[in-house]
C-alpha cells in the first residue's frame, strides 16, 4: 500500500509541469488563393469578348459556359449548347451588342445605370418582333465573382427557339474567322464607301476655300479647314459605320470584331485631328510672331507644340492598348511615378521653363532692348527656352537662366517713351544779377524753341555756390531712340553755350582768388586752376 502511494505521488509530480505548460496555439491553414477564371469572365467586357471568341470558333460547349444555366447532366449541357447556338442566330438576325470600348472593364460593372449592381446591359435581341435587352448577371462560382448571360435573357432565347420553326443552318459560302466571307466583305465595303465619300467631300471643301481666300498661308479659316477636315471625315465615317453596321444582316462575329477594331480607327482619327490642329495653330502663331520680330515667343510655341504632340501620342497609345485588352493601369501608375522622379531630378530645368513662360508673358525685355539686370548692363540678344543671353558693354555674352531672370529686377532702357534732359549749367559767379537773369532767360528760350522738348520744361536758379550760379534744367526730350536722344542733347547744349557766349555770359570753372595785403606782397593776383 505504501509503495502504491509513493508511485502515485511521483506520477503527480511528473505530470504537474506538463499540465502547467501552456498549450500551443494552432495556426489555421492559409486560405487557398482564388485563381482567375479560366474563361475570363471577371468583367462584362471580358465575358462578351470570350463569348464572341467561342462563337467564332463554333465551340458551343465552351460558349454555353457563359450562360447562367444548369449544366450538370449531359442533357443539360446539350441544351445549354443549343441555347448558345440560338443566341448567335438571334444576334446575327437583328441583334446587337455594345461596342468593345463601351463595355465596362471593371469587376463590379457600371454603377451609374438604373439596373441592380449585379446586372449589366450589353445589347439587345429581337424576339417575336420585340426588342429584348441582353443582360449579364454577376454570381459567385468556386469562390470568385464572374459574369454570365442572365437567366432572364436565357429564357428569352429559349422562347425564341421554341417558336422558331426554321432549323439552324450552316453559313453559306466560305467561312473566315467564324463568319461568312460575304459578311466581312459587306462590312469592309461599307466602311470604304463611307470614308471615301466623306474624304472626297472634305477635299472639295478645302479646294473651294483655297480659291476664295486671298492669302491661304495666313488665313486662319483656311488653315483650320485644311487641318481639320481630313481627320474629321475619318471620325465622321467611324460614327456612320457604327450606326449602319448594326442594321446590316451580317454575322455577329464579323460585326462585333470590326466594331471592336474600328474603335482603334476612331482613336487614330482623333489623334490625327489633334496633331494637324496643333500644327496649324502653331504655324499660324509662328508666322505672326515672326512678323513682329518676337523670336522668343516662337521658341515657346515650338516647345508647346512638341509637348502637345507627345501627350496626344501617349494617350492614343494607351487607348489602343486598352482596345487590344492589355491592362494599362500598371503602366499608367509607372508613368506617374516616373514623372514624379523626373520632375524631382529636373527641378531646375522645370524652374527655368516656368521662368521662360513668365518672362515671355510679362515681356520685361525684348530681343534688342538695352537693359540693366542687377549690376549687369547690356543688350538682350536672345530669350530662349532655358536662358537669356545679354551682350554687355565690353562685348562679352552673359547667359542668365530664365528662372533667375524672372526673379530679378529688370530695368529696360529701351521701353522709355522720352528721355530726361536734366543738366546743371554753372554760370560765372562774377556776373551781375541782370546778366544772371538774362542767362536764365536764354536757357529757357532755347528749351522752348526746340521741337523735341516736351511741354513743361523749366530752368531755374537752383543753388549759389562759392564759385558759380547753378541753373538747373528739368525737361524731357520726346524721342524713343537713344541715338536720337544723344543728338538732341548735343544740339541743346551747343545752343545754350552759343547764346550765353553771344550775350557775354561766361560759364563757371574751378577758380580761386588770393588777396595779399600791401605789406606782404604784390597786388592781388587771381590764380586759376584747371581740371586735373
Amino acid at each position: 500500500m505504501r509503495s502504491l502511494l509513493i508511485a502515485l505521488v511521483l506520477f503527480l509530480n511528473l505530470a504537474a509541469p506538463a499540465a502547467a505548460s501552456p498549450i500551443p496555439k494552432l495556426t489555421p491553414p492559409p486560405a487557398p488563393a482564388v485563381l482567375p477564371d479560366p474563361l475570363g469572365r471577371e468583367t462584362p467586357r471580358s465575358t462578351i469578348s470570350g463569348l464572341i471568341g467561342a462563337l467564332a470558333e463554333h465551340d458551343y460547349d465552351r460558349a454555353a459556359q457563359y450562360f447562367d444555366t444548369p449544366a450538370n447532366s449531359n442533357r443539360q449541357r446539350v441544351t445549354a449548347a443549343a441555347r448558345a447556338r440560338s443566341f448567335q442566330s438571334l444576334l446575327d438576325n437583328g441583334g446587337s451588342l455594345q461596342p468593345y470600348a463601351v463595355l465596362s472593364n471593371e469587376a463590379i460593372g457600371r454603377i451609374d445605370d438604373e439596373l441592380p449592381v449585379d446586372q449589366e446591359y450589353v445589347g439587345q435581341i429581337t424576339v417575336q418582333g420585340k426588342k429584348v435587352p441582353v443582360l449579364l448577371a454577376r454570381a459567385e462560382e468556386d469562390g470568385r465573382q464572374i459574369w454570365r448571360v442572365a437567366p432572364a435573357t436565357v429564357e428569352q432565347v429559349a422562347i425564341a427557339t421554341r417558336r422558331s420553326s426554321a432549323a439552324d443552318s450552316e453559313e453559306d459560302g466560305l467561312v473566315i474567322a467564324g463568319a461568312p466571307l460575304k459578311d466581312w466583305a459587306l462590312l469592309v465595303g461599307l466602311g470604304v464607301v463611307i470614308f471615301g465619300g466623306l474624304w472626297m467631300v472634305a477635299l472639295l471643301v478645302v479646294a473651294g476655300t483655297r480659291r476664295l481666300v486671298a492669302d491661304p498661308a495666313s488665313n486662319g479659316l483656311y488653315r483650320f479647314l485644311e487641318a481639320a477636315l481630313p481627320p474629321a471625315s475619318l471620325l465622321l465615317a467611324v460614327g456612320l459605320f457604327f450606326a449602319l453596321a448594326e442594321r446590316l444582316p451580317v454575322a455577329i462575329v464579323a460585326r462585333q470584331t470590326l466594331l471592336r477594331y474600328t474603335g482603334i480607327v476612331s482613336v487614330v482619327a482623333l489623334v490625327w485631328f489633334g496633331l494637324r490642329l496643333v500644327d496649324a495653330i502653331a504655324e499660324l502663331a509662328i508666322a505672326r510672331m515672326q512678323k513682329r520680330q518676337r523670336r522668343q515667343v516662337v521658341s515657346v510655341i515650338t516647345l508647346l507644340r512638341r509637348t502637345a504632340k507627345v501627350l496626344l501620342l501617349l494617350f492614343s497609345g494607351i487607348g489602343i492598348l486598352d482596345t487590344f485588352g492589355i491592362d494599362v493601369t500598371t503602366g499608367i501608375a509607372a508613368l506617374g511615378i516616373g514623372g514624379i522622379a523626373l520632375a524631382l531630378g529636373a527641378q531646375k530645368t522645370v524652374e527655368n521653363l516656368v521662368g521662360s513662360v513668365t518672362v515671355i508673358a510679362d515681356r520685361p525685355a525684348q530681343v534688342g532692348d538695352f537693359v540693366k539686370v542687377g549690376e549687369l548692363l547690356g543688350t538682350v540678344e536672345d530669350v530662349g527656352i532655358r536662358s537669356t543671353r545679354i551682350r554687355t558693354l565690353e562685348r562679352t555674352v552673359v547667359t542668365i537662366p530664365n528662372g533667375d531672370l524672372s526673379a530679378r529686377q529688370i530695368e529696360n532702357f529701351a521701353a522709355r517713351e522720352r528721355f530726361l534732359f536734366n543738366p546743371v549749367i554753372a554760370l560765372d559767379y562774377r556776373v551781375s544779377s541782370a546778366k544772371l537773369k538774362e542767362g536764365i532767360a536764354i536757357i529757357r528760350e532755347v528749351l522752348r524753341g526746340h521741337e523735341k522738348i516736351a511741354e513743361g520744361a523749366r530752368a531755374n536758379l537752383a543753388k549759389i555756390t562759392e564759385r558759380a550760379f547753378n541753373v538747373e534744367v528739368f525737361s524731357y526730350i520726346e524721342v524713343r531712340d537713344f541715338d536720337a536722344n544723344v543728338i538732341v542733347r548735343e544740339e541743346l547744349l551747343l545752343a545754350i553755350v552759343e547764346r550765353l557766349e553771344a550775350a557775354g555770359i561766361g560759364l563757371a570753372f574751378p577758380a580761386q582768388t588770393i588777396v595779399f595785403s600791401p605789406d606782404e606782397g604784390p597786388a592781388p593776383l587771381s590764380l586759376r586752376k584747371g581740371d586735373d
